[in-house]
């Protein structure tokens, strides 16, 4: 039936966007994994967070990924220069535990540090 993926992470951006980050994830709907995007009932002060959460067939990794990179991808809005950032650890099942950096503009993929293996058991 092939194997899961356990991701889970954040990303950090400003209000517009925010806007534009909910429009590559409407863009990406499957109906069922995109179920696993959510965000804070109530914005507190100046930074947006939107959170991911679901274990997901490693069949649909590339759909994720590309979501992930397209938004990484998102311009500053403003004169600050701020990118979208954010951080994800993704646990397959049989490969274990990798970290995603999402700065600078793109996704960066490598193993998750030693101190993230309790989330393998």
């Amino acid at each position: 039936m092939g194997a899961y993926v356990s991701i889970r992470g954040w990303l950090e951006c400003d209000e517009t966007q925010l806007a534009t980050v909910q429009e590559i994830i409407a863009t990406h709907d499957d109906d069922h994994y995109t179920n696993g995007w959510g965000s804070p009932r109530r914005h507190v002060n100046w930074t947006h967070y939107i959170f991911y959460g679901a274990d997901i067939r490693e069949s649909a990794l590339n759909w994720f990924t590309d979501q992930i990179r397209a938004i990484a991808r998102i311009p500053a809005s403003d004169a600050d220069g701020d990118l979208v950032q954010g951080l994800f650890l993704a646990s397959h099942e049989v490969e274990g535990t990798t970290e995603w950096q999402v700065r600078d503009g793109q996704l960066f993929i490598a193993p998750a540090d030693i101190r993230h293996r309790y989330l393998d058991e």
